[in-house]
Formats: structure tokens, C-alpha cells, sequence
């Protein structure tokens, strides 16, 4: 029901990382909201569930069967919560469901995925029922088949439960108001009484269905990305423009109240685990094609983007898809948003995405579909179950030359490419041994028929998401420290086998004591070698001889048992994990430093600017990677201002595009700022930040986190 609302300051600005004054296009009214939620006032809210799984199941039940037996108890009892001023209903109240957890029961929560949300609009629960009625009465199910329908219809009845506690809420509501208070409730049930149990007719309807069915996923622990919200609401607005049901100003302000929504869970207790306070995997991806091959971008694109510039909210990560056909307007649009900070918008290179999954075995019209897991790596929505298997090349190598924990021997390597062979095969039998690991992926997982509904064939299959039921069962290999086991390559040929200054011996014996006693020489080191991410041929080369070697040894298995297994690059903050067990660098770094994020430069090492990082990584073939990787770059405020600043800006989104890179992310940002946040962070509530897949707010991150963004290379 309705809350006390605490007394928060209103941000007169909320774009305070770059100082730029705040767009003004919405209401006072949801400014003031978007500041309460911004503050953290609805998530402090958040309780546990005052219920638990044996109340309301019993064990002899089917995990299943439990499972939707908890989905009910969660719809009837959760806490409501219906604020004054919103103009949508719906909100993910029970603590559990931030923590990635189902709530009163002990199974996990799904992420890492986006469901197909557009089905839930356009058939409604209604239609969804019928699906699974009509697999019920085909018969040919086993008893786990049987049962697992079953459990999908007790969960579809949950969200109708969920769906009439929140109209008899709305109407009690409004009884007791007058006013605008009243006229405000009547307006949020005349957008909620239909939907999401019918088809969505009205843009209002659309907008409030899309985040109702979102919501009940996630107050029952699910975190799936939202996927192309532009194509899936512009039909509706289209529509509503062209009647004069509705203007783009209020098409705005109910967009700026879904993203308001989208803030709910700032300030939920132990949520973030250091990574900040936003990763919920709730990305949302603007314009591109559709399935036809035609432009989405419409009126939606442009509103959601006039929504972020003026809000700031980071809590939905964009990313744009980009070809060579994108307006002009639009790259001129994400420029002018990417430059107020927070790394909030990003971009796709479509035309190469599409290449590399129609090569990876796709139909062009379902490539053209593509969406992000609800961080950045490509997936079909609604289509596909994912996981992914990080693994830390710099590793393999540092092991082959006898740096590991275990290992004592250092090997013999007449010259470089024995010695390049001998980690190629650690490394080849490092991907076999995961390879074969993925053979049993996807093999009774934990109970999922609320998610199922919405991805493509677990219905036909009576199957669920995590038990081969989705259409592709994807676990993706994705290797880390690629660029510091390039340098590393590159130094030891340069060091060792080229001018001779050591041998190998010699040299691992130097990083076995972490370069104690040999300050100067690693500092020579430092300054003689040009490493990758300064458009420098021969250390590109290294970096391109690598990757090659990898995205071979990873892609020689497309599919096997059933599982597809597109390789890709990442780290996502895992090279602060991955420091406690690497040696000393080859290149000059100590031990425990933090190295390279993803596919980007090793911090510290890239001195050209961002267009020599741009060329480094663009020189890799990404049409061999179908699960993709990012590129971050870190851009001082001042290099961007004004109008010449936006060009600059907007030159360097084409040159990547241009050249041939994958995925972008730019945060413009401060340094110095950011040290000064790190002291002192109740002076920056909202200086948002781009992590990895998912931007955060700077104070939520734990320190080691937040050095990791101090110490990427500062672009001018």
C-alpha cells in the first residue's frame, strides 16, 4: 500500500558527474520522484519475505511444483507498495529478489539472460495460458513434462493474483483521495486493469504491461535483460500519436516513470557485493534493424534517450545498435548523452554482429534479432538459455613458464616459437577441459517455469530453461587477460630471444621475486617496450597472433550434447579476483597489480589516445567472436565540451564503428574526480560510473573496485 514518503533533498541536477547543466523536458512532479528514488528511499523499504518455502509447499513435491507453489506465496503475501505521484504500478518489494535469490525458498534466481518479454504484450497471460493448455491436451508428455506445464500455470495464476491485489489497491486508493491524488490513481488503474492479463492495446497499456510482467519476474529473483524496448512499444505509440490519443510529452513522462521504476533497488542492503549497486542485468538496447532488414529507430529511441540525458539514471544501461545506415541525428544523440558520464550508453556494430552469428550458424532474420544477456554478450532473446565459462589466459602462460603456485620447472625454449608452442598446448588443453565441462550444462538446473513462459520451445519441449527446454542452450567461453598475456609474449620475445638480455631462467627467476632488487630494470623495461593499444604494428601483432590462436582453439567446437558454444572475451571486474594468483609481469608489472579489463589495454600502458587504443583493438577479425567483446575508454570531461568537443566525440563512435570494432562503452569522466569521490562519497551520490556490462554508482563500489576505474588510462 501507500508509503510514508521520507523527506529526501531534491538533485536540482542529476547529471553531476561532468558538471553539464540538466536538460529540462519532464514534470517537476517526476524530477522530484526521480529524486526520491535516485536517493535510495524505495529500496531502503525492502524486507525479507515473512514466509518460507515449507509454509506454503511440501517437500514431497517436484522442485517444479514447490517452485510455483513459492510463486504464489509470494504473489499473495509481498508487501505492495503504491506511491503517490507514480504512473505505474508494480514494484519488486522483498529483499531476496535483489540478493538473486527466489524469495522463501533456496533456489537461485535466473540472470544472464533476456526473456521474450514482446510476447507477453502482444498475447497477454490470456494467450500464454492458452499455449500451455493446448501442449497439455496434445498429450505425449512424460510425468516431469506433465508436471512442469502444470507448474507454469500455477505461476501465470500467481501473476494474476499479484496483478488483482494491485487493482484493489489502486481503487481503495482512489476512494479515499480526491484531487489530483485521486485523478492519479484513476489514471494508473485505467492503464493496469487490462493488462498484462490481455493483449496491450494502448501505448500506456504497453509501457505498464512491459514492466508489470518485468517486475514479477524480478520480485521472484529473475534478472532478465528488457531487450529492444523502442521496436516492441513504437507500434502502440504510433498508433496513439496518430489518433491523438496521447502527445510525445506524455509519452515521455511515462517512459521517465519506467525507468524511475528501474531505480527501485538502490540502497537494498548487501546487494552489490562491491560491484556497486546497479548490476541487475537490466540493459535495455535502442534502434538497428528488425527481422526485415528495416531501421527500428523511431519516436521510442529518441524519447528513451531524452529520458536518460535529463535523469541520469544508470540503474537501465542502453546500448545502441549502429550501422552504417545509422542518422546522423542519432549519432549526434548518443554523443550529446555519453558525454554527461556515467558510461550509461554504449554501442553495438550491428552490421559486424550480424556477420559474425549468421557465420557462427544463424538465419539472418534471427540474427537480426539480437539483444544482450542483460549485460553485453549477444544472445537471441527469448530464444536462448546462457551461461558463460571464465577462464584467465595470462594464467595458462604464466604456468607454462613455471610461475604457478605448483609449478617449479621452467621450461626449455631454444627460441620464441618453441617457447610459443609450449603454451599454445596449455592452452589448448586448458579449452578441451572446459569444453568438456560444458557437455553437462543445461542438465537439471533449478527450477524455472515463471521464466519459461516466456522463452521460445520450453513450452513445446515441457521442458525448463535450465534443463534444455530453450531453443539454444548456450554456455560461452570467455577468455581473460588476453592483452597482459600479449605483452607478456611480447617482452619475452623481445628480452629473451631477440636481444638477448636474459635468458629464460634468468627472467622467471626476476618475476618469482616480484622484481625485488631490479626496480630499475623494470622501469627500463617499462619505458623501452610499446605494448598493445598504441597502434604499434609489431605489438598488435602479438595481441592479433593471440587472439587468432584463441578464438580457433575456442570455436573448434560450434555445438556438441546439445550445447552451443560461441566463444567471446571478458574479464567483468574478474581481474581484480584474478591479481591474487598471477605472478610479476614479463613487461614490468608486480604482482597483484590489476591488469586489463576485457579486450582493453593493460592500464597505464596505452599513451597515444583513444583513436591508437581504437586501432589496436579494431585489428582483431570480430567476426570470429559471435559472443563478443567490449571495449572501455576513459575520456577527460573537457576533451568532449562544447560543440567541437561533440564532434570529437562523435568521430571517435564512427572511427570505432569504421574500423571494425565490436562494442563500445565510453565514460567520460575525471579522475581527479573520482579520487575525490573515493574520499569523500557523500559529496557524490550519484556519480555513476561504466564497471563492465553495467554501470554503478561510484560509493556503492568496494575500494578495489573503485580503483579499477581510477587506473584506467585517462583519454584527452
Amino acid at each position: 500500500m501507500a508509503e510514508e514518503r521520507a523527506e529526501e533533498p531534491l538533485m536540482a541536477d542529476f547529471g553531476v558527474v561532468t558538471g553539464a547543466s540538466s536538460p529540462r523536458r519532464l514534470s517537476e512532479a517526476t524530477r522530484r520522484l526521480a529524486a526520491r528514488a535516485l536517493a535510495g528511499e524505495f529500496g531502503r523499504q525492502m524486507r525479507p519475505a515473512a514466509f518460507a518455502v515449507d509454509e506454503v509447499s511440501r517437500g514431497d513435491l517436484s522442485p517444479d511444483r514447490r517452485y510455483a507453489l513459492v510463486v504464489r506465496a509470494i504473489a499473495e503475501r509481498a508487501p505492495l507498495r503504491v506511491v503517490e505521484g507514480e504512473r505505474l504500478a508494480g514494484a519488486a518489494t522483498l529483499i531476496e529478489a535483489a540478493q538473486h535469490m527466489v524469495p522463501a525458498s533456496p533456489f537461485p534466481g535466473t540472470s544472464h539472460t533476456t526473456i521474450g518479454l514482446e510476447r507477453g504484450l502482444r498475447l497477454g497471460y490470456r494467450g500464454l495460458r492458452r499455449q500451455i493448455e493446448e501442449r497439455l491436451a496434445r498429450g505425449d508428455l512424460d510425468a516431469a513434462g506433465r508436471d512442469f506445464l502444470e507448474s507454469m500455470l500455477l505461476t501465470i495464476e500467481a501473476a494474476g493474483l499479484w496483478h488483482r491485489r494491485h487493482i484493489e489497491a489502486l481503487e481503495a486508493l482512489a476512494a479515499g483521495s480526491a484531487g489530483d491524488a485521486r485523478a492519479g490513481y484513476e489514471a494508473v488503474l485505467a492503464g493496469l486493469r487490462r493488462v498484462p492479463e490481455e493483449p496491450a492495446e494502448s501505448f500506456r497499456e504497453a509501457v505498464q504491461s512491459l514492466w508489470f510482467l518485468w517486475a514479477f519476474q524480478r520480485l521472484c529473483g529473475n534478472w532478465s535483460g528488457l531487450g529492444r524496448i523502442d521496436q516492441m512499444l513504437w507500434p502502440y505509440l504510433e498508433r496513439d500519436l496518430a489518433a491523438g490519443r496521447l502527445t510525445r510529452d506524455e509519452a515521455r513522462e511515462l517512459l521517465a516513470h519506467f525507468w524511475i521504476k528501474g531505480c527501485e533497488w538502490i540502497g537494498v542492503p548487501g546487494a552489490s557485493g562491491g560491484s556497486g549497486d546497479a548490476q541487475f542485468y537490466q540493459n535495455v538496447v535502442l534502434a538497428g534493424v528488425d527481422a526485415e532488414g528495416r531501421e527500428v529507430t523511431n519516436e521510442v529511441t529518441w524519447l528513451i534517450l531524452d529520458v536518460v540525458e535529463e535523469l541520469h539514471i544508470s540503474d537501465l544501461p542502453v546500448a545502441v545498435r549502429v550501422n552504417s545506415r545509422t542518422p546522423d541525428r542519432l549519432w549526434r544523440r548518443i554523443a550529446e548523452v555519453q558525454r554527461r558520464g556515467g558510461g550509461i550508453v554504449s554501442i553495438y556494430h550491428e552490421e559486424l554482429i550480424l556477420r559474425a552469428l549468421e557465420r557462427f550458424g544463424y538465419g539472418p532474420q534471427e540474427a537480426r534479432g539480437f539483444t544482450n544477456d542483460g549485460c553485453w554478450e549477444i544472445l537471441i532473446p527469448g530464444r536462448t538459455a546462457f551461461t558463460y565459462c571464465p577462464f584467465d589466459v595470462l594464467r595458462v602462460l604464466q604456468n607454462a613458464l613455471g610461475l604457478g603456485p605448483d609449478e617449479t620447472q621452467v621450461p626449455e625454449a631454444a627460441d620464441f616459437e618453441s617457447l610459443y608452442r609450449l603454451f599454445l598446448d596449455r592452452l589448448r588443453r586448458q579449452i578441451e577441459a572446459l569444453q568438456d565441462e560444458a557437455d553437462g550444462a543445461f542438465s537439471g538446473g533449478p527450477p524455472s517455469p515463471l521464466l519459461s513462459i516466456f522463452v521460445d520451445d520450453c513450452i513445446e519441449k515441457a521442458r525448463g530453461y535450465h534443463d534444455r527446454g530453450a531453443r539454444y542452450s548456450v554456455r560461452a567461453l570467455h577468455a581473460g587477460g588476453l592483452p597482459d598475456a600479449a605483452n607478456s609474449l611480447l617482452a619475452l620475445k623481445t628480452l629473451v630471444y631477440d636481444e638477448r638480455r636474459f635468458s629464460l631462467q634468468e627472467l622467471v627467476a626476476i618475476l618469482r621475486c616480484n622484481w625485488e632488487g631490479h626496480e630499475t630494470l623494470r622501469r627500463q623495461i617499462q619505458q623501452q617496450l610499446r605494448l598493445y593499444g598504441n597502434d604499434d604494428p609489431p605489438a598488435d601483432a602479438m595481441m592479433r597472433r593471440l587472439y587468432d590462436d584463441y578464438v580457433a582453439l575456442a570455436g573448434a567446437v560450434r555445438e556438441r550434447a546439445g550445447v552451443l558454444r560461441p566463444p567471446g572475451i571478458s574479464t567483468f571486474g574478474r581481474e581484480i579476483e584474478y591479481r591474487r594468483y598471477r605472478a610479476a609481469t614479463a613487461f614490468g608489472r608486480h604482482q597483484g597489480d590489476i591488469l586489463a579489463t576485457n579486450l582493453a589495454p593493460t592500464p597505464g600502458s596505452d599513451a597515444r589516445g583513444p583513436t591508437a587504443v581504437i586501432r589496436s583493438f579494431c585489428r582483431m577479425d570480430f567476426e570470429k567472436l559471435p559472443n563478443g567483446v567490449p571495449l572501455e575508454l576513459k575520456v577527460l570531461p573537457d576533451a568532449v565540451k562544447g560543440e567541437a568537443g561533440l564532434l570529437v566525440l562523435t568521430s571517435l563512435l564512427r572511427t570505432f564503428i569504421a574500423l571494425g570494432g565490436f562494442y563500445l562503452h565510453i565514460d567520460v569522466v575525471d579522475t581527479e574526480l573520482l579520487r575525490d569521490a573515493q574520499r569523500h562519497p557523500d559529496r557524490y551520490p550519484n556519480l555513476c560510473v561504466r564497471v563492465s556490462g553495467w554501470s554503478a554508482r561510484f560509493a556503492t563500489l568496494g575500494r578495489e573496485w573503485q580503483d579499477m576505474i581510477i587506473q584506467r588510462t585517462q583519454q584527452r
